[in-house]
């Protein structure tokens, strides 16, 4: 068994996120909780984007000393953790659940996106690796059922699960700022122009059909058109491996 000062420490904010406490520090008793610090974080992102998630903003929010804060939280990267996780929530109740693993990957994408798009600043927080908080792994949990009832098992089933998350959050990097009508249609016209003379055949083609740049009004048509290929990715997988 390791001894305290040979175990590994845990990443920033994965104590914390699981019910863990804060270590304890000299001076005052903390007055509030590690909860109502985040919350805090999550109202001000919520109202101005995550910039606004600031130590001086979040400890003026709570009635504390930007100081104070660190009673709490040991650094901004586990208040930036914790922010992430809050801000994602849990899946919506019944969420991939239908036994149809086809229609659970498209509602497991499609809810992904409507979180990500009322949340853009979600998009602003740097990812690092694997998720290791309760509602991240909540909505991992569950794409990794809906792959494995298609068929894909063991390691295979991480792959299967990055291809689908991959797709859901371009998608909503790229629908959270579509691109108007008439700034669409400015953009097609320039772009006719120029990409056949830089060999871009493919998107010039794209621009002829008025795919590209995607609107709002496109989402549906882009959702289903992007999700075929990835639902055709999974059954492969399924039947390769």
């Amino acid at each position: 068994m390791l001894d305290r000062d040979t175990t590994p420490e845990l990443p920033p904010g994965m104590t914390l996120a699981w019910g863990g406490t804060p270590p304890p520090r000299r001076g005052p008793k903390p007055s509030h909780s590690v909860a109502q610090i985040v919350a805090a974080a999550v109202g001000l992102a919520d109202a101005e984007g995550v910039a606004n998630a600031s130590l001086p903003n979040i400890a003026h929010e709570v009635g504390v000393t930007t100081n104070a804060l660190y009673r709490y939280v040991s650094s901004k990267e586990e208040l930036t953790v914790l922010l992430a996780d809050a801000g994602w929530g849990p899946p919506p109740e019944g969420l991939a659940s239908s036994g149809d693993w086809r229609a659970d990957v498209r509602d497991w994408t499609r809810a992904v996106l409507d979180r990500l798009l009322s949340r853009t600043w979600l998009l602003d927080l740097p990812m690092r690796g694997d998720p290791v908080t309760p509602n991240r792994l909540a909505w991992t949990e569950l794409l990794l059922r809906a792959c494995a009832a298609a068929g894909v098992r063991g390691e295979h089933l991480l792959g299967c699960e990055t291809m689908v998350t991959g797709f859901a959050t371009a998608a909503a990097v790229r629908l959270a700022t579509p691109a108007a009508p008439a700034e669409a249609a400015a953009v097609r016209d320039h772009l006719a122009l120029h990409l056949p003379r830089h060999g871009s055949d493919e998107l010039a083609a794209l621009v002829s059909d008025g795919r590209y740049p995607v609107t709002a009004e496109d989402r549906e048509a882009f959702l289903t058109a992007g999700l075929e290929p990835v639902l055709a990715g999974v059954a492969g997988m399924a039947s390769i491996f």
